[in-house]
């Protein structure tokens, strides 16, 4: 099983698996909680139209989680009070 690095931990995924099911499959039901309020965010649409699963993936803010395929030895980190 390939891993992924979220938050300085290794996370394993399954090959085909996004950012987003990797996480949920692991137990992690939200990774960023919005500015107003710190309400925690997650997958919510799972097909990219919403903008809660997001994640800055190797450096590029961002991402939706639910749309990219997790790489192994790829480096995740949530996003904290961000409404974007």
């Amino acid at each position: 099983m390939s891993e992924i690095v979220v938050g300085g931990e290794p996370l394993p995924f399954i090959e085909g698996q996004t950012v987003a099911a990797a996480l949920v499959a692991t137990g992690r039901l939200s990774w960023r909680t919005s500015r107003v309020g710190r309400r925690p965010r997650g997958v919510f649409c799972g097909i990219g139209v919403c903008f809660d699963c997001l994640v800055t993936i190797d450096g590029a803010g961002g991402q939706r989680a639910c749309l990219v395929p997790a790489r192994a030895g790829m480096t995740v980190t949530t996003v904290e009070g961000d409404d974007e």
